[in-house]
């Protein structure tokens, strides 16, 4: 019984062009699949690299040896004529090593599920390429037209998987230096806040009208908040404070005083905020007002978190780094003219 592998077409330098694997596996785009005829005899598949990444697969799976089928599709043949007809045991046969490479070359996910999708997905865009070649769909211009422009997507994908490997490659005295020249960066504090809405919403004759209504409202949490903050700079405790500021807008259902907020970066605070970080241990703030409320901060802590804690951040930041300048420095030597007569003016907000 002949087996037929699948193996890479050299004239496109790929099998699959464009596809994309979420874990629904709801779009997917597949220029065209090549099929090519046994590189050996049936009891000796073609080499292929083996997987021993047996952590996500169940464990029966992990028995299964790189050379022995995962997919098996009957009476799909290689490489047949429009007028040949297929073999009655003719069949196409997927080897354990060649679908993991093949989850490794699209960047699927390699949890069972996704391994499910693609085990039904595959085969179908295996039968519906073979009718397409039997229709000669694969000569037509267009298809070539589409293969071009996936191969330069595929390439661009693969240059891309290279920098960003090679810009992962930071050396920790790079980590060392940014560290030192951006300690500020990492300055964290441990704050207290106290939420106060921005009018009340108690209604009273003085606040019944639209806007005078408002302005009234608004007005009373205002000195409201002025009566928080002097009571915060004498000491009083920020939670008990927090219920004060509720019920004196007349804020009713679920509200828990939470005004302890563990330990936290300045960029974490909206801008307006970030001042907080300039007091001192056990200063309060004045009354911060945006359109989201009033605000009274108390700082408890602050300090510089050691460079073991933040290792890896700063590594990915210099990573990010790395490489926008290797694709910067690929660009900077060509330039795009784009005729506006042509295409238009580009209305995205985009610009190259």
């Amino acid at each position: 019984m002949a087996r037929a592998f699948i193996t890479r077409d050299l004239r496109v330098g790929c099998l699959l062009v464009g596809i994309w694997i979420g874990i629904s596996l709801g779009t997917m785009a597949w220029a065209q699949t090549r099929l090519a005829p046994p590189a050996a005899t049936p009891n000796s598949p073609p080499a292929a690299h083996h997987h021993n990444d047996d952590t996500q697969n169940p464990a029966a799976a992990a028995d299964v040896a790189a050379d022995s089928p995962v997919l098996t599709i009957k009476g799909l043949c290689a490489h047949l004529t429009p007028t040949d007809r297929p073999p009655s045991d003719c069949q196409t046969v997927v080897t354990r090593a060649q679908f993991e490479n093949l989850i490794d070359a699209l960047h699927a996910g390699k949890d069972a599920q996704t391994k499910h999708h693609l085990a039904k997905a595959y085969p179908q865009f295996l039968m519906m390429a073979r009718e397409a070649e039997q229709r000669g769909l694969d000569k037509q211009p267009r298809f070539e037209e589409r293969l071009d422009f996936a191969r330069l997507q595929i390439l661009s994908q693969e240059l891309m998987d290279q920098i960003e490997h090679e810009a992962a490659q930071v050396p920790e005295g790079d980590i060392e230096d940014y560290y030192q020249k951006n300690t500020g960066e990492f300055e964290s504090a441990i704050l207290e806040r106290i939420v106060i809405p921005n009018r009340t919403q108690v209604k009273t004759q003085s606040n019944q009208g639209a806007t005078p209504g408002m302005a009234a409202a608004e007005y009373s949490m205002t000195k409201e908040a002025d009566l928080l903050h002097m009571q915060a700079a004498a000491g009083a405790d920020f939670s008990e404070l927090q219920v004060q500021a509720y019920n004196a807008a007349g804020v009713s259902g679920n509200n828990a005083a939470k005004p302890k907020l563990d330990k936290m970066r300045r960029r974490s605070l909206p801008p307006a905020h970030a001042s907080v970080f300039d007091l001192k241990p056990g200063q309060v703030s004045l009354v911060i007002s945006d359109a989201t409320g009033l605000y009274i901060y108390k700082l408890d802590w602050k300090g510089i978190e050691p460079l073991d804690a933040v290792k890896n951040e700063i590594s990915n930041t210099l990573r990010a780094q790395r490489v926008r300048k290797m694709i910067q420095s690929l660009e900077q030597p060509y330039t795009t003219e784009i005729n506006e007569r042509y295409f238009g003016t580009d209305t995205s907000g985009e610009s190259n």
